[in-house]
């Protein structure tokens, strides 16, 4: 177990307990710090306390941080979608619904267990939760996930991500009459420090730049294409938001009030690289789902 202790400053005064030790990692989540609180891993002052204790300055605390848990990821029998295949890398088309790797107390039903079933040659590098994921895309998400197979390919593609060139444009339906053809959105990005599970834009957080072009507008909502040159997480739905125009049916960062459809409207419909051992540009593009396809026509129709 790895301990790490931390002082109580005047700006966390008053905070709970579990609120001023999530805001020291973005890693950790309130709910994971809240299970620590609650199993004696937080001492405050050397002694034990519940998840609402009021902070006071220069309260000592220590965090004793568990092992990680260990998961046994299994192979599980999948009709996944692939788009390309050979040696070396994976292209998958990614369905509404499907979280892309396990965690705990979610080990089965994601697309790792769907890959683990259909090769075995999976990129170690991001350990048995993750083996062979470079880069991921939302549960309620659809659409074009490249996979490492190898760890040759594995650096080559983190590289080209961190090099910002791979193509990554999404399809989505935002709220709102955006009047202007183009824009791009260059805003950082980082935890809300009210709610660890969701991003915002913060002057400290983390660069992110999102390109978007209107395809088509309806009486009260807009069909656009936005092109990812950083990957941040939530980056679109967040970036929209932050602009006026949240994407249909997002719980987290769209109104109450929208089209139920069951999550946000946004697919990542086309995806291109270099080749990790060729260098030759790859590109791909699937097609919108049929629930997508469906609420534009509805769109029009009442349009």
């Amino acid at each position: 177990m790895e301990k790490m202790e931390h002082i109580i400053h005047e700006d966390q005064k008053n905070d709970r307990i579990d609120k001023a030790i999530s805001s020291i990692n973005e890693e950790w989540s309130r709910s994971q710090v809240q299970q620590w609180i609650k199993e004696g891993h937080v001492l405050v002052n050397g002694l034990k306390v519940k998840t609402n204790y009021k902070c006071s300055v220069n309260d000592q605390v220590e965090i004793i941080i568990p092992e990680p848990e260990e998961l046994d990821v299994v192979a599980e029998e999948m009709n996944l979608d692939i788009y390309f295949e050979d040696s070396d890398v994976l292209v998958v088309n990614k369905p509404k619904g499907m979280v892309v790797h396990p965690a705990p107390g979610h080990s089965s039903g994601t697309l790792v267990n769907g890959l683990m079933a259909h090769c075995t040659d999976l990129s170690g590098i991001n350990g048995v939760l993750r083996p062979g994921i470079v880069h991921r895309i939302d549960k309620d998400t659809s659409g074009l996930l490249m996979v490492a197979k190898s760890d040759l390919a594995h650096e080559s593609l983190v590289n080209q991500l961190v090099a910002k060139t791979v193509t990554r444009k999404y399809k989505a339906i935002v709220h709102g009459h955006i009047p202007h053809d183009y824009g791009t959105i260059d805003a950082p990005l980082g935890r809300d420090t009210r709610d660890r599970q969701s991003m915002t834009v913060v002057d400290n957080g983390k660069h992110a730049v999102t390109h978007f072009h209107v395809i088509e507008r309806f009486k009260d909502f807009t069909y656009v294409e936005c092109q990812l040159e950083t990957g941040r997480t939530h980056q679109i739905r967040v970036h929209m938001k932050y602009i006026g125009f949240p994407l249909v049916g997002d719980p987290k960062y769209g109104p109450r009030k929208t089209l139920d459809i069951n999550g946000q409207a946004l697919h990542a419909g086309l995806l291109g690289f270099n080749h990790p051992r060729t260098n030759e540009y790859l590109e791909f593009e699937a097609p919108l789902p049929a629930e997508f396809e469906e609420l534009l026509l509805n769109l029009r129709n009442n349009h």
